[in-house]
């Protein structure tokens, strides 16, 4: 498994977690934290995560070809 795929794998599931969280979780309350807004976080986190990825898989194809 190449660091660009595993990125892109993390990536994806963790902005898939996030969107979850902020459309489905904001009848559940907790004291110290609000899960919609923590899905939001996610999502961008997830997000940066596939665009890493998808640059290191950009950037190895170009080495290699």
């Amino acid at each position: 498994m190449t660091n660009a795929y595993k990125q892109l794998l993390e990536g994806s599931v963790t902005l898939v977690i996030g969107l979850a969280l902020w459309l489905f979780a904001g009848d559940i309350e907790l004291p110290v934290v609000e899960l919609p807004k923590i899905g939001v976080v996610m999502m961008c986190w997830g997000g940066a995560q596939l665009l890493y990825g998808s640059y290191l898989g950009a950037a190895g194809q170009r080495s290699k070809g």
